[in-house]
């Protein structure tokens, strides 16, 4: 049993920036790489990363090794940067504190030997140190390998489907003192290295490798299937070699080292290795095998002339607290292998030894020709590992990535527009797959960060909610022959009576007059003449009634003092259409009110309009949409610096109504002038006309949300201009709602960027957003008794943990 002590053998001279000058005179230069969302790629993705690779590696120096090293590691995930100030958060952070996760670190390292030929020996120190000053022509070396190395990186960069940052002089020490300290963190240890294994503090290591042509099966090729997701009606796509990635869930490193080499100086040997092996070739079936893949590997070279020649060397290091468990590990590793028809070799003793010493940057050069395979550089990039986890936005709404359920933040509102230009967006899912529940779980999040809410509902699904905020809630419900106390033509002072009153104003009541014609400008400075007039005659006590009773009986002298000739405004048609809504007519109810009730929603940060009274009333959902309006324009948008969203609630039967279609329509034209989005809910994508009207809805609708939809997703396709992954990835979705872990998955798209997510909460928030059925009535009940949400749900989960 061999100690090496680290703290005397460090491997690094000396840093500036990301350029590492190591003791044993090789030259590394570290970047830091941010990969793609794992199951974010599709098929066209991975080969065109494929291409990226190749263009940007092919065109180096030859000598230059790359090492690009991915290290996964256990955690338990931390909430603490999770909020942690309401009921709800707390919960979450609570439930999901601890969890076992994977840790990814994906870098990549340009290397420049200081020996310009191979190791010949086998095994030698790679602590062994060299002279520090480097001589004239190696500077000159070193320059020229630097600007390579800075054309290739940028060409990479102009991918768009990652980055590649230098990587810090303390990130890069960081990582070598946690490499050689075995990845402990809460101690310095020694290296202990012996025939019989590898220990570093705790930990026990080990190694597969990949170092000859014949570990490879018949191919190799940039993506393959996913076995956990790919059915017989379409394929979805990961990397060749992605099963050694997070999926593997063990403590582990992946390190791809490509030594490039000099294309013509192979040729020549391998035209010399074949001629070896034909003399030799009836000596043993083995020397046949490599002859067939020899000889393939120099007609490729000739065949294209794009080809690259490299030396390539892949090993799997993996480590356990538990040395009897490097077996399994060891069995997961061997068996994803096998299925890419992949055969590795376990070194053993001292090679063991020299795979994981040299498998840190500053000594990959010390690897020799009898560790390293012979292929065309395509051929070697298929190996690399190009999706991460999941990856969280500074801010945003909470969900859970696909992986590992972990919560992670995406930022649907997008502050500084990077990704969408509009923010609105739309809920599509058939009847019980939850989109209300969903719903719950965006508005809820955005309420506590502060958002302004209007929800126009159909549904009664939001009550629960809102009664978790006693004080910062309003619910405004129809019921049948009242009304909902919204006067549009209150004012409290003549200084409200603006100019954008008075057109706010005049275009209501030309909703009211003619909601499906178009009105002319002549028409427009007509009535808002009458309703100035109107106000400077009538001092106090404004409403529908006392404007009607004021034309009816002042028009004639109106029009000749105004000069309002009667072909620009019919009075005495108006006066007929409006009196459906004054007096005794029908609709008079509905503005009975003298005073206006809105104020009480100034101050209101969650405001609930319950409509379902009149969800199948044309004309009195259509007047319902055109007073809500002026609630908000008088109120909610008073502010245009502070956030808000409307959401339209189980509007899929209404929107066949032109007329209440039309109202939504204008939402989300005003909306572009304030600091807000909107939000439809519904069933199906077809529950929206095919007109133009719903094509310039869904044209300003970026933030899209899908859940599963068991009759497929065609419309969908058709009408979002959906791509074949986002197909894809629509059709992978799955729900675990008996296992441990209950949850939904939803397809979420932020304008072109599109992944699958899941919905895991804790029995709180569960309890929180349930909208029917016996345990919402429970609830609902000990929420009568208690008269405070929180206690409710409290006493409910109580009760249910002793009755199972």
């Amino acid at each position: 049993m061999k100690t090496i002590d680290f703290a005397s053998r460090s491997p690094i001279l000396t840093m500036e920036g990301n350029t590492v000058f190591a003791s044993n005179g090789n030259v590394v230069l570290a970047y830091a790489i941010s990969l793609p969302e794992i199951h974010s790629l599709s098929e066209t993705d991975f080969e065109e990363l494929h291409a990226t690779w190749f263009q940007a590696l092919k065109s180096l120096p030859t000598g230059t090794i790359i090492h690009k090293q991915d290290t996964y590691r256990k955690k338990a995930f931390d909430t603490s940067a999770l909020p942690q100030h309401s009921f709800l958060e707390k919960a979450t952070a609570e439930h999901f504190q601890g969890r076992e996760t994977m840790e990814h670190q994906s870098q990549l390292y340009f290397i420049l030997p200081h020996n310009k030929g191979m190791q010949q020996s086998k095994y030698c120190n790679p602590f062994l140190k060299v002279p520090k000053a480097l001589p004239k022509e190696q500077d000159d070396r070193l320059q020229h390998f630097v600007r390579n190395v800075t054309d290739a990186v940028n060409y990479l960069n102009n991918s768009r489907k990652f980055s590649i940052q230098p990587m810090q002089s303390e990130v890069f020490e960081a990582h070598t003192h946690a490499y050689f300290n075995g990845f402990a963190e809460d101690m310095d240890t020694d290296i202990l290295l012996g025939s019989k294994g590898i220990q570093v503090g705790d930990h026990h290591f080990d190694v597969l490798a990949i170092n000859s042509e014949l570990c490879f099966g018949e191919t190799v090729q940039s993506s393959i299937p996913n076995p956990s997701y790919t059915s017989d009606a379409f394929s979805f796509h990961q990397g060749f070699i992605d099963g050694l990635g997070l999926t593997l869930e063990e403590d582990h490193i992946v390190n791809q080292i490509l030594y490039l080499d000099d294309k013509q100086k192979w040729r020549k040997s391998l035209d010399k290795k074949i001629e070896e092996l034909n003399k030799s070739s009836n000596f043993g079936s083995q020397n046949k095998v490599v002859l067939e893949k020899v000889s393939k590997i120099r007609d490729h070279i000739n065949e294209d002339d794009q080809s690259q020649v490299i030396r390539g060397h892949l090993n799997i290091i993996y480590w356990h607290k538990e040395k009897s468990q490097l077996e399994s590990v060891a069995s997961k590793i061997k068996a994803t292998l096998k299925e890419l028809d992949i055969l590795p070799y376990h070194p053993k003793g001292a090679v063991r030894i020299h795979y994981f010493l040299n498998s840190y940057p500053c000594h990959a050069p010390n690897f020799s020709d009898g560790d390293l395979y012979v292929t065309d550089l395509k051929h070697a990039l298929c190996l690399f590992l190009n999706t991460t986890n999941y990856q969280s936005d500074t801010t945003g709404i909470l969900f859970n990535e696909r992986v590992f359920n972990i919560p992670v933040f995406k930022d649907v509102w997008d502050e500084q527009k990077k990704r969408i230009k509009a923010r609105n967006f739309a809920i599509f899912a058939p009847t019980g797959e939850g989109k209300s529940f969903l719903a719950n779980h965006i508005l809820r999040q955005y309420f506590e960060s502060g958002v302004r809410l209007v929800i126009i509902d159909l549904g009664g699904s939001y009550t629960k909610f809102a009664q978790l905020y006693p004080d910062q809630h309003a619910i405004l419900r129809y019921e049948k022959g009242q009304n909902l106390g919204i006067n549009p033509f209150y004012i409290t002072s003549e200084a409200d009576l603006d100019p954008e009153r008075l057109e706010d104003l005049a275009h209501f009541l030309f909703e009211l007059y003619a909601a499906d014609s178009p009105i002319s400008k002549s028409q427009s400075v007509a009535l808002k003449k009458l309703l100035l007039a109107y106000y400077e005659a009538v001092r106090s006590g404004h409403s529908l009634n006392g404007f009607y009773v004021f034309l009816a009986e002042h028009h004639k002298a109106l029009l000749e003092r105004l000069n309002i000739d009667a072909v620009h405004f019919d009075v005495a048609d108006f006066l007929h259409i409006l009196s459906e809504y004054v007096d005794n007519g029908l609709y008079s109810f509905l503005f009975a009110s003298s005073e206006d009730q809105t104020y009480r929603l100034e101050d209101k940060r969650l405001i609930i309009f319950e409509l379902d009274e009149v969800k199948d009333h044309k004309e009195l959902l259509s007047i319902m949409l055109k007073l809500i309006k002026t609630a908000i324009q008088r109120t909610i948008w008073r502010n245009r610096s502070e956030r808000g969203i409307i959401l339209f609630d189980e509007f899929a039967k209404q929107l066949k109504f032109g007329n209440v279609l039309e109202s939504v329509e204008f939402y989300y034209q005003a909306i572009r002038k304030q600091n807000g989005a909107i939000g439809i809910i519904l069933q199906s994508i077809n529950q929206l006309p095919d007109t133009h009207t719903s094509a310039s809805i869904l044209e300003n609708t970026q933030v899209i949300y899908s859940l599963r939809n068991e009759k497929g997703y065609k419309d969908l396709k058709d009408r979002l201009n959906l791509s074949d992954h986002d197909m894809d990835q629509l059709r992978s979705m799955q729900n675990d709602l008996t296992g441990e872990r209950k949850y939904t998955e939803f397809f979420l798209k932020i304008g072109k960027e599109g992944n699958v997510f899941r919905l895991e909460v804790p029995p709180e928030v569960y309890a929180a957003y349930l909208t029917d059925g016996v345990e919402s009535e429970a609830i609902m009940a000990l929420y009568g008794k208690y008269g405070s949400m929180e206690k409710a749900i409290n006493e409910f989960l109580t009760q249910k943990s002793t009755t199972t």
